[in-house]
């Protein structure tokens, strides 16, 4: 049975990466194949996703790095974001320098200030050349997503010196099972993540809160 589905960026990840680690590592866990990853076009890679997550089933979470957190974003009024239980987002990439590049990525930009129907969490790091930090609070907010530090971590990809990534299935756990957070006025601290990940919170406990 399929809980967990692996969300890939610009380029997939490869051989090395955290994501493929744990693809090959999990039994529960499956890559999502997108037929071009050098070319990302919103309407090719979303029945993609959404097909891949039915086939699933009910409550699967989520696990996204860069560009595909955009695409996984795209899901929250879609008929599919009924069978996820929740979205680890590492390292979201800001879609407008992107496009500039690839104008197909503009598309991405539909769930930019989507409220998530699903449980998520954002990874940011302070370093990451392709968001800064502030933007990654500013989209967790916007998602209702909470927000986990990972400090001076690039772009937490193999560059960064992310290839297994033990953490990682750690903080995808804390996700499962749970309800999207209350829409309202919430504190940025000691929200629903800290409540069920209290070891992995006071580890990263400055950073890390819920909207």
């Amino acid at each position: 049975m399929i809980e967990t589905l692996i969300v890939p960026g610009l380029n997939s990840s490869p051989a090395g990466h955290w994501q493929h680690h744990w693809a090959v590592e999990d039994p529960t866990a499956e890559l999502v194949e997108q037929e071009n990853w050098s070319m990302p076009v919103l309407a090719d890679w979303l029945p993609t996703l959404e097909a891949q997550i039915m086939a699933a089933g009910p409550g699967v979470v989520l696990v996204a790095h860069s560009l595909g957190c955009a695409l996984v974003t795209a899901l929250a009024s879609r008929p599919a974001a009924s069978h996820i239980s929740g979205a680890l987002l590492v390292a979201p990439a800001d879609i407008e320098p992107l496009s500039d590049r690839y104008p197909a990525v503009a598309a991405f930009r539909n769930g930019e200030d989507a409220k998530l129907p699903f449980a998520a969490l954002v990874v940011a790091s302070r370093t990451d050349p392709f968001m800064s930090f502030s933007r990654a609070e500013a989209a967790a907010k916007s998602w209702g997503a909470g927000l986990y530090d990972l400090g001076d971590a690039g772009h937490i990809n193999i560059a960064s010196g992310h290839g297994p990534w033990a953490e990682g299935p750690a903080l995808a756990d804390g996700l499962r099972g749970r309800t999207a957070p209350v829409v309202g006025p919430r504190p940025f601290a000691n929200g629903w993540w800290t409540e069920v990940r209290p070891d992995l919170a006071t580890s990263h406990g400055t950073g890390l809160g819920t909207f």
